[in-house]
């Protein structure tokens, strides 16, 4: 017994010194955290959430109650950035999985679709997550039903000023053929589980445009590997990688 307690004491003298030496770094990083929001910290620069055009893109988006009053900043600058640089390609948008209309609002402001000859198409049953679609991996992994609650004559009234935005209510992938789109430059997915998600990715790739850019909100998040996995194997079906980011989104940008 004696030597068991001797290796005890042995393994937390080794053990201590490197243990302490990490609570050490953990507390100077959080020191020096410049950003810490929505399961991201980081000491990187992050001025582009100061900038005047995306904090009024942002206000917007989060003024209609979307994000369950989180900050999700990075995320929406990434969204915002993608349809910047889109903005210009032939074609239309589309965001599948919309919620409230936060991320499309901001974008509709950032990449100034209001003066762009676009469509800006928004999919969702406005009311949250069919059970339908939701497969058995997912219940384990704790994607239930519902979720989110009616909005659909809020994000109507939201976009009611907006004559190029089409807002289409339904589960995806039953309502996809309502999208008339025969070309695409922006497309956002965003529904929580894996068959409406892949579903709407296989639908629209054909259309999607040389240079046009998808999306995925998921593609990162514990929780949610059907996603993941199912994207993964879409993706060297067709022979590109998904860029993984920080935020947890995942970025196609079509060849």
């Amino acid at each position: 017994m004696s030597s068991l307690k001797e290796s005890i004491k042995k393994f937390v003298r080794l053990l201590l010194p490197f243990s302490l030496q990490k609570m050490h770094g953990a507390q100077v990083f959080m020191r020096r955290t410049t950003f810490f929001e929505d399961g991201l910290a980081t000491v990187h620069n992050c001025d582009f959430i100061k900038t005047p055009r995306f904090r009024e893109a942002y206000a917007k988006g989060k003024a209609t109650g979307s994000w369950l009053g989180a900050n999700v900043r990075w995320r929406v600058h990434v969204a915002c950035w993608v349809a910047k640089q889109v903005v210009d390609l032939e074609g239309d948008f589309i965001e599948c999985g919309v919620n409230r209309g936060g991320l499309s609002r901001a974008i509709y402001d950032y990449a100034e679709l209001a003066v762009r000859q676009k469509t800006f198409y928004l999919l969702d049953t406005f009311c949250g997550l069919s059970p339908k679609y939701i497969n058995e991996q997912e219940l384990k992994n704790g994607i239930r039903p519902g979720g989110y609650s009616e909005c659909y004559e809020d994000v109507l009234a939201t976009f009611k000023p907006f004559q190029n935005v089409k807002i289409i209510r339904g589960t995806v992938p039953d309502t996809l053929p309502e999208v008339p789109a025969s070309k695409i430059a922006y497309l956002s997915i965003d529904m929580n589980c894996v068959e409406p998600e892949i579903s709407a990715l296989r639908y629209f790739w054909g259309k999607i445009v040389r240079g046009g850019m998808v999306l995925l909100d998921d593609y990162g998040f514990e929780g949610h590997s059907c996603q993941k996995t199912a994207f993964d194997e879409f993706a060297s079906a067709h022979d590109f990688e998904i860029l993984s980011l920080p935020t947890g989104q995942g970025l196609i940008v079509k060849k």
